[in-house]
């Protein structure tokens, strides 16, 4: 009902059915487009309370830009601003053609970086107090419903202040500057982060470098904070995965063993960690490892078993019972 009155109440303002068409849900929240000068890696971050905010509010496609669009949504800034840009228009030409068909505007808050750093935003005179955005050097931070004035300045501030970390990271940085300057009068709920390469080519699979989000949860940034250590730690077993594709066994070990003290309570990195050991002859260090593992899950020793016919495992006969006992 709550929602329905608030509806209402800027349908009168707007007085249009248009509006009330192009009305989507709502999103009061704060978030940060931005550009690693460096890399080209282009970014979103947003927190909310809201339901999945990462659904409705950033958009991102590489080699092209990113956008936030929040306030009272209209998820079509996404996929449109994303259009206009790759069609050859910067972040201000896309954003000012799609807020002059938008007789709602006066309810939205949208913000959109290219891919050459070009940034542009706008916070509609009906969004909720507190309602601001800054625009800096390769970066836009925008907030509604705010509990004070203080978010937008400590996001730009955490922003600038990190700008030897990965992009993934920086945003997240801010995001938690926001939330610690007050965040949103109504609390947290959710968060997401989406990071896409400089440019498109032959792999578009791989061009999402993160694409993290927290649904619903009481303490989302935190949540988010350990999701992107955890994905970076992952991506150290993934590297551990080609070199061992490439027989590289002591490089393999570096990135296995990365992962593992990363997340050492994780059975799944401690258990490649030890199969490499194995593989590189050091089966007494890897054998307490292993059994440290089974004691815990006994389906791993299953899959140790498993290993030698897709000679993932090369060991003797002798050395495999020593593994699995």
């Amino acid at each position: 009902m709550k929602k329905q009155v608030i509806f209402l109440l800027f349908m009168s303002l707007t007085g249009t059915y248009a509006f009330a068409q192009t009305f989507s849900r709502l999103a009061h929240t704060f978030s940060i487009v931005a550009r690693d000068p460096v890399t080209g890696e282009m970014a979103v971050g947003v927190q909310s309370h809201w339901f999945s905010v990462g659904t409705s509010v950033s958009w991102a496609e590489a080699g092209v830009g990113a956008v936030a669009t929040q306030s009272f949504v209209d998820k079509s800034y996404g996929m449109k601003g994303l259009a206009l840009m790759k069609s050859g228009k910067t972040a201000n030409e896309a954003l000012q053609a799609l807020l002059a068909q938008d007789e709602g505007r006066e309810v939205r808050q949208v913000a959109m970086i290219d891919k050459d750093g070009h940034v542009a935003v706008h916070t509609g005179k009906g969004c909720i107090d507190y309602a601001s955005h800054i625009a800096g050097h390769n970066f836009s931070v925008q907030s509604n419903m705010m509990l004070n004035d203080k978010v937008c300045p400590a996001m730009a501030k955490a922003f600038e202040e990190n700008g030897k970390l990965p992009l993934a990271e920086r945003v997240l940085m801010a995001l938690q500057a926001g939330q610690a300057a007050g965040g949103d009068v109504r609390g947290r709920q959710s968060a997401a982060i989406l990071v896409v390469a400089a440019t498109s080519g032959e792999k578009p699979w791989d061009e999402r470098l993160v694409d993290l989000r927290v649904e619903d949860n009481t303490a989302p940034l935190v949540e988010m904070d350990r999701l992107l250590r955890l994905q970076r730690a992952y991506q150290h077993m993934n590297n551990g995965d080609l070199y061992t594709e490439k027989n590289d066994m002591p490089n393999a070990m570096k990135e296995y063993h990365a992962a593992m003290t990363a997340f050492p309570e994780n059975l799944e990195m401690k258990y490649w960690t030890a199969i490499t050991l194995a593989n590189n002859g050091k089966v007494a260090e890897a054998e307490p490892m292993l059994q440290a593992i089974y004691k815990k899950d006994p389906h791993w020793r299953d899959l140790t078993l498993r290993l030698p016919k897709v000679k993932l495992l090369n060991v003797s006969s002798d050395d495999l019972k020593k593994l699995t006992r």
